[in-house]
């Protein structure tokens, strides 16, 4: 498939701004604004199934003064429907703001997974929870706006102590939401997983996955390297959360690839292969 492109970029008011972006698919030029905003509507009819995912890494760009990137999706999903939303993390630049809300409709036999996480920010460049403001927030309701599942995380630079202080030496966090019929047997054994994994690491001396802290009394404690809770929501336990903190994105990925390679059959596809 043949493209082309074109940027001009010209002073305007005694800055370097682009006057004019013309490209044609698959070719695509993005000049990011301060402050951007999108909305999305997404509708997975009875029966159908739907993978929504990311190129690579969200990245939210740095803030001018109190301007903040939002982004928000809303979604319906039909009955006997799947829907995986699985992107790639956000990754926040130096004193970015970004606010993102994602609603989800359901029916009583819909089913769906949300993958919805943030890495600490460009290590490469110095920056660790190095923004102003990062909130997420997910809901799913089920007919008649009955709420299911409403979850906000919230992370904002204080006065008082610092997001990296707060987070200590953790630098991502992560939720995945695996909801309905469909994915019954696949919430028994990431439950199962979830188990396992904390239960080696909170036994016995530290492994590859955590680490020794020697503390000023000389007493060793470990802190794990990776943490996960797993715990169920909803009428009759039709949904699980699993909530992470890690200490790298690779091990966030490899817990992913591992947890989800069972929806290949419905998918078509290995999530984060």
């Amino acid at each position: 498939m043949e493209s082309e492109g074109k940027v001009v970029v010209e002073m305007v008011g005694g800055r370097s701004t682009v006057t004019r972006c013309f490209s044609k698919y698959p070719l695509k030029f993005i000049v990011p604004n301060k402050g951007d905003s999108i909305s999305c509507e997404l509708t997975v009819g009875d029966g159908c199934t739907a993978v929504l995912t990311t190129q690579a890494s969200t990245k939210v760009y740095k803030s001018m003064g109190s301007k903040c990137s939002e982004q928000v999706l809303e979604t319906r999903i039909g009955s006997g429907a799947v829907l995986a939303v699985i992107p790639d993390p956000v990754t926040c630049f130096s004193t970015a703001r970004y606010s993102q809300k994602q609603v989800f409709r359901v029916v009583s036999d819909s089913s769906l997974v949300i993958v919805d996480w943030i890495t600490s920010g460009r290590h490469e460049s110095g920056e660790k929870w190095d923004f102003d403001l990062y909130k997420s927030t997910n809901h799913i309701f089920l007919e008649d706006d009955q709420p299911l599942f409403l979850d906000t995380v919230l992370l904002e630079r204080g006065s008082i102590t610092s997001i990296a202080e707060r987070m200590q030496d953790y630098q991502v966090i992560a939720m995945v939401v695996i909801l309905g019929p469909k994915m019954n047997h696949i919430q028994s054994l990431v439950q199962e997983e979830v188990k396992r994994i904390m239960s080696e690491q909170l036994r016995g001396p530290p492994t590859s996955l955590g680490r020794q802290i020697i503390t000023k009394s000389d007493h060793c404690l470990m802190k794990p390297s990776f943490i996960a809770s797993a715990s169920v929501f909803g009428p009759k336990g039709i949904g699980l959360v699993v909530r992470i903190a890690a200490m790298t994105t690779e091990s966030v990925y490899r817990f992913l690839q591992h947890q989800l390679a069972c929806l290949e059959p419905l998918l078509g596809v290995s999530p984060y292969r």
